[in-house]
């Protein structure tokens, strides 16, 4: 029974020296950050497709159980709106390649904009790619959240091919008014939806987003822990990603959610140790 958790990204300047060896040379930077954690969003894959050696190097420094979840660019999704991409899909889908078994799932992250009259668009898009990957969809229009009838229609459309929808929980961080610099930024880009907890297959995906706040991330999230562990129970195999604001402690918060879970379902492999821990190991509190 595996859980696999992780962050946004695997380098990250406040990890420096404090979680993570520095300096690192590039070819290191995700071993590193993978003995903290076993997945990894793919968000730079948004703003450019990666180069097939720099993917390779991805591959060779982690090893074939660890995920990644793989943004489709914002050239697919965001400029072409899914329609005329099968140029652009063909390359990226050949950059990641020798990804292997790590590509856990191709990411669509839909805009705002993509409201319920959409969805036959996706359905269409969703059918139209090689069976070989998995596929997960992230929507933010509020219709979604709010009303029954487009939230079935999304579901069969993904459910006809096999594709899980990502919820992007804010919940907690919109709970309150901001408090941090980092937190104000976040309230004026994040989407304002409500949680969604239904998983449409055995692999689920979640991106949790806290606060800078150790102890508010912390308490938000006892509902996913509670849900993670159910999904586990049913032989699920979830994936979670933990954000705040300024994700300055992500990594430590990553492995206490795990740790969470476990405390739990003991019967969860435990993560390893991290193998570059600093001498003096970061604590929460």
């Amino acid at each position: 029974m595996r859980l696999h958790v992780g962050c946004a990204m695997w380098t990250h300047a406040p990890w420096q020296r404090r979680f993570l060896p520095h300096p690192l040379a590039p070819q290191e930077r995700l071993r590193a950050y993978a003995t903290w954690c076993n997945a990894v969003e793919g968000n730079t894959t948004f703003y450019a497709v990666p180069a097939r050696d720099t993917v390779e190097t991805w591959a060779l420094q982690t090893d074939p159980e660890f995920r990644f979840v793989l943004k489709l660019p914002k050239s697919i999704t965001h400029e072409r709106r899914l329609g005329d991409v099968g140029a652009e899909v063909r390359t990226f889908l050949g950059a990641i390649e020798p990804l292997g078994p790590r590509a856990h799932a191709l990411w669509i992250q839909l805009p705002a904009a993509f409201a319920p009259a959409d969805v036959e668009v996706l359905a269409g898009f969703l059918r139209r790619l090689p069976p070989s990957y998995r596929y997960a969809v992230e929507v933010r229009h509020r219709a979604f959240f709010e009303d029954g009838r487009s939230a079935r229609l999304l579901e069969r459309a993904l459910a006809s091919v096999g594709a899980e929808w990502i919820p992007f929980d804010t919940t907690t961080l919109f709970q309150s008014p901001p408090t941090t610099d980092m937190e104000r930024d976040a309230w004026t880009k994040k989407p304002r939806v409500a949680r969604r907890t239904v998983a449409l297959t055995d692999r689920p995906i979640v991106r949790y987003l806290g606060r800078d706040s150790t102890d508010e991330t912390i308490e938000g999230w006892r509902g996913w822990v509670g849900r993670v562990a159910e999904w586990l129970r049913e032989g699920r195999s979830p994936t979670v990603f933990i954000h705040t604001p300024d994700n300055a402690d992500a990594l430590l918060l990553a492995r206490r959610f795990h740790d969470d879970v476990r405390a739990r379902l003991p019967e969860v492999e435990p993560l390893p140790e991290p193998a570059r821990a600093p001498a003096e190991p970061p604590t929460l509190f």
